[in-house]
């Protein structure tokens, strides 16, 4: 029954034996609220709306035939038993029928007792009512209550006359049902002036109980909505006589009024009074103009109070109305979307003002509001759905089911994926494209890659438009330039506007607006969009036909016009340029940037991997703002910078795989520089004297493969935290001077093959990183800082530890290569975490590797005469066993359920190693295999999901699974497996469908070694099943292979 019966008490009839609200007594009496109903209630079939109990010959042919045909009238259908011969006793038919009814009156007249087959469905009845919670309504046909239940007067006389030659156990089940009629609440005739009114009421009461005892199925199938409600009810604590206040909180369109609609449909019933009111922030523009604070909270506690006990024309004379008619009243309330504290402080300032018990729901989009209530001490923070979750939401709206219709998959993958997972935005595009042929689908793509739907904005909007004009300004910057971009880095590029950067950030967060993860500013797709359409815009409703008059600049079309026509203006302060998006190559015009003074951050980027060119200047470059503060160009086709290029204000500079074999001529001024990337900048020679970059934090020159030296002026950069110079497979050496880079945290040489020393005499005593990986002409070991943290010397030809080594208190990860002199420096024993072998001629791992205390991952690199491996330390998280062409044997056993494993390459594994291998409890493993094992108890042969009938219910809600999958290159080409090091790990996830929606998985995915073809990748997780019958999909993020087979077993 929903809560409208509850907020309703004002208007309804009196029960006409006690004058209490009809609909209360008889539900009460009924117990049918979600929260009270026996387990078979909820899963109860009822075939008849209505089974009338009665005594033919007192009311077949007046009364019953009334009260069928305003039943009729009303579209009520009750049971009919005309075809059915009385007996003694009532038959099967009849016991079917009453318990197969939803609703039983009783009418209960003069001779009712005087009938064995009446009593004996009143009987059955009030089993009924206790065992499956039907709703029994007794009607006293001219016979007084107290009489039915005292068996006195002329009804009494008929029941002991019935009562002749019955057995004992009769007459008491008789009596005990008459007594529990007599104090049920129903209808007394003898009440009533007029008989048709009574009967019109009757039913009217009927037919609304029917409504409210139906099952809502206004939610069901609602995608996610199961994993909400396990966090919300143990936030609502019903249990609890406490007053309980819970905000939920998260961004417009995540479905926060979705949650709080389906937690007041079903637990309002339960309480005395409750009210949704819809959209609060709302009711603040209905108030009158001009009004006052005090005036804005009588009127929205008079909106409040007039819906709560459902009193139009209530009047409200003071604030204090709230508390005094509600403290003693258990009720349940959602406020959906508050946006003003004002709003709370007029309905629910305090939890005195409500009765124990009281459940107080708040949605908003301000988190700020939640916590500074006193009252509000559970905060739900709704996420957005996981990626299947998202596609099934759209599917539902796009195809009327929860996955594509053939031919669709790839396409509503993609919509899925633009919309970023908002359900708001999943449902009205899905409704948008519904019914779209698949042409009609790929032609409406590209506008939805640039362009907010309409509805969508509208909804949007309002949360953008509540900001003060600082903070949207903020919002405009982080959507056109500054999206997942790291918090310290925005704040000093906008250190300059009038922007309170970090306090803005702040009420950006709690508005919902963006989110903080990792250290970096996310803004979710739409809300991007938003920004980017406003500034389409500009401050009028017209859009601004010009795009070189605009502030932003972010579409590819609108920048190549203004790249190539030169039609930039002043009012341009930034350009956001996704240059993977040409579809040919652009020439920029040399006098590009002429007509844009005031420009002060332009990005061009390329996407990940994307290493084409297709930005040229033919005609070289007159001319780049004097006032830029980002200059991110990808592929920068010039050798140098143009001669007037003016780095006054550069902040950030970031030439991925440029052309430049220098950046530019002389001295310049470097001192607001912070972040220096020129990464793939392969026939980059020389750096810039570095001597006044005394704020330079991070230097990156990776894969600058023709850069031979480093100047000594970068040891004036004293700020400097990062140095990463892997693959500079021409440097020889670096500065002394590096030793005045006190600050410097991480320092990494990965690949500089031809580095062969580094400075000695010099202390960082910062430094916590020092990565030498790769290093294959370097000795002598480093001893350039005793305060180092990670210290990585795999694949070096260094043979030699210092004792002093010991004495390095920060220390905690060493990752040496294996030589025969180690054994000799038995004091590095204790301190190495990763060891490397790669010895073609070694047959078996030498016995002082156990004796290693600390080692965490053990590599075995093409150690091709190896045959068996023996116990290995307990502290081992990581083995890695790579072209061991002849390893056969494992004499050793794995204990840690946290560990990985890989074998590969290694095809002469023996059964009984791989049995092992693909039993034992690990975090994932990878070994040879050209089809899933039989140990995984349910398999397909032909793709990546299948059907899982688990031979056992789970006995709790988190079940653990193995699952195993089998890869094959989509380009039927063989992988190279001699090469794994170095290659990105492939993400592998899963999803689990458990009476049609996702279940929570943990962990979500997980990083698998590079993707092989005849290997298993094999991995654990757990997952929160309630029933038997599950469906299960796995997916690899890799272009090239995809999944042949797959298999699970439950453990």
């Amino acid at each position: 029954m929903t809560s409208m019966i509850a907020s309703r008490q004002q208007s309804q009839r009196s029960c006409p034996i006690c004058a209490t609200p009809y609909y209360n007594k008889i539900l009460d009496s009924s117990t049918i609220s979600s929260s009270s109903v026996p387990s078979s209630s909820s899963s109860h079939k009822w075939t008849h709306q209505v089974f009338p109990s009665f005594r033919g010959e007192d009311v077949r042919r007046g009364f019953l035939s009334h009260i069928h045909k305003e039943f009729q009238r009303k579209g009520i259908t009750p049971f009919i038993d005309n075809e059915i011969k009385r007996g003694e006793s009532i038959g099967l038919e009849i016991i079917h029928a009453i318990r197969e009814s939803k609703i039983a009156i009783v009418l209960l007249s003069r001779n009712y007792a005087s009938s064995s087959w009446c009593l004996d469905e009143l009987v059955e009845i009030m089993k009924c009512k206790e065992e499956f919670s039907q709703i029994v309504i007794p009607i006293f046909y001219r016979v007084d209550p107290s009489d039915v239940k005292k068996l006195t007067g002329n009804f009494g006389n008929v029941f002991k006359n019935n009562c002749v030659g019955k057995t004992n156990e009769v007459i008491r089940k008789w009596r005990q049902a008459l007594a529990k009629m007599g104090t049920t609440t129903g209808y007394d005739s003898r009440n009533w002036d007029n008989e048709a009114t009574m009967i019109e009421n009757i039913a009217t009461d009927i037919s609304n109980m029917l409504n409210y005892s139906t099952p809502s199925r206004d939610f069901d199938g609602l995608i996610g909505m199961r994993a909400h409600m396990k966090v919300m009810e143990p936030m609502l604590c019903l249990h609890s006589d406490e007053v309980r206040m819970i905000g939920i909180w998260g961004p417009s369109g995540i479905g926060k009024t979705t949650i709080a609609r389906i937690l007041f449909s079903q637990f309002s019933d339960s309480f005395e009074l409750s009210v949704f009111m819809e959209n609060v922030k709302e009711l603040m523009y209905t108030r009158p103009v001009c009004s006052d604070e005090y005036s804005a909270k009588l009127h929205l506690q008079k909106q409040f109070m007039s819906q709560i006990i459902n009193h139009k024309d209530i009047e409200i004379p003071h604030l204090g109305v709230v508390e005094d008619r509600l403290k003693d009243k258990k009720v349940f309330i959602v406020l959906d979307n508050i946006d003003q504290s004002i709003q709370l402080d007029a309905i629910a300032k305090e939890s005195r003002w409500f009765g124990h018990g009281s459940r107080i729901i708040i949605t908003t989009q301000d988190r700020k509001l939640l916590k500074a209530h006193d009252g509000i001490n559970h905060i739900y923070n709704v996420n957005f759905p996981s990626a299947y979750e998202a596609c099934q939401i759209f599917c539902m709206y796009a195809f009327g089911q929860k996955f594509p219709k053939d031919g669709f998959e790839e396409l509503a993958w993609e919509v899925a994926k633009l919309l970023g997972g908002l359900p708001l935005g999943l449902r009205v595009m899905g409704s948008h494209f519904r019914g779209m042929s698949k042409h009609e689908w790929i032609n409406a793509l590209p506008r939805l890659r640039t362009r907010l739907d309409a509805n969508i904005q509208s909804i949007l909007k309002f949360s953008y438009n509540a900001l003060c004009e600082e903070d949207k300004d903020l919002f405009l910057y982080i959507a056109c330039l500054f999206n997942n971009k790291r918090i310290e880095k925005v704040e000093e590029h906008l250190a300059e506007k009038s922007l309170n950067v970090k306090q803005g950030l702040h009420v950006l967060t709690e508005k919902s607006l963006i989110s903080i993860e990792g250290g970096r500013i996310k803004m979710h797709n739409l809300l991007e969009q938003l920004g980017k359409e406003i500034v389409r815009h500009g401050l009028g409703h017209q859009p601004i036909r010009e795009p070189g008059k605009r502030q932003f600049l972010v579409d590819t079309r609108d920048i190549c016009e203004l790249l190539t026509n030169d039609t930039g203006s002043k009012s341009v302060i930034g350009i956001h340029f996704y240059s993977s998006e040409l579809s040919s190559e652009l020439n920029i015009s040399e006098r590009a940037f002429e007509g844009m003074p005031n420009l002060k951050f332009l990005r061009f980027y390329y996407r990940y991997g994307d290493e084409s060119d297709k930005l040229y200047l033919p005609q070289g470059l007159n001319y780049l703002s004097q006032k830029l503060k980002i200059l991110e160009w990808d592929h920068f086709p010039l050798t140098c910078m143009p001669s007037n290029f003016c780095t006054e204000y550069l902040v950030e500079l970031n030439m991925r795989f440029s052309k430049l074999h220098k950046l530019w001529e002389g001295n310049r001024p470097l001192a607001n520089l912070n972040w220096m990337y020129l990464n793939h900048s392969k026939i980059l020679k020389e750096l810039p004297d570095l001597s006044t970059a005394t704020n330079l934090q991070e230097l990156f020159l990776v894969k600058c493969s023709s850069l031979v030296e480093l100047p000594s002026s970068i040891g004036k950069a004293t700020n400097l935290q990062k140095l990463y110079l892997n693959m500079c497979t021409s440097l020889v050496e670096l500065p002394s001077s590096i030793g005045n880079l006190h600050k410097l945290q991480k320092l990494t040489l990965n690949g500089c093959s031809k580095l062969e020393v580094l400075p000695a005499n010099i202390n960082l005593e910062s430094l916590d990183e020092l990565d030498l990986t790769d290093c294959l002409v370097l000795k002598r070991f480093p001893e350039i800082s005793t305060n180092i943290k990670v210290l990585k010397l795999l694949r070096t030809t260094i043979k030699e530890v210092p004792s002093s080594i010991k004495s390095w208190p920060r220390l905690r990860d060493l990752e040496l290569s294996y030589n025969q002199n180690l054994k000799g420096f038995m004091h590095a024993l204790d301190i190495i975490t990763t060891m490397y072998f790669n010895d073609i001629e070694m047959q078996e791992i030498p016995l002082w590797v156990k004796k290693i205390s600390r080692l965490q991952t053990l590599i075995l690199n093409g150690c091709k005469k190896l045959v068996s491996l023996p116990q290995l330390p307990d502290s081992l998280s990581y083995l890695k066993v790579v072209n061991c062409e002849s390893l056969e044997r494992l004499d050793c056993s794995f204990h840690n359920p946290k560990m990985s494993l890989g074998f590969i390459n290694c095809l002469k594994l023996n059964k009984e190693a791989k049995e092992l291998i693909i039993q034992i409890t690990t975090k994932c493993t990878v070994l040879p295999g050209r089809e899933v094992p039989v140990y995984f108890t349910h398999r397909t042969k032909n793709g990546s999901s299948l059907r899982v009938n688990l031979n056992r219910r789970p006995l709790s809600t988190a079940s653990r699974f193995k699952a195993c999958i089998l890869l094959v290159n989509k380009y039927c080409k063989e992988n190279e497996v001699k090469e794994v090091f170095g290659r990105k790990m492939m993400k592998a996830s899963y999803c689990i469908i458990d009476l049609g929606l996702d279940v929570q998985c943990r962990p979500t995915h997980h990083f698998l070694p590079p993707s092989l073809t005849e290997h298993l990748y094999i991995f654990d997780f757990e997952a929160d099943v309630t029933s038997n019958e599950l469906f299960c999909d796995f997916q690899v993020d890799s272009n090239e292979m995809v999944i042949k087979e797959c298999g699970i077993i439950q453990l």
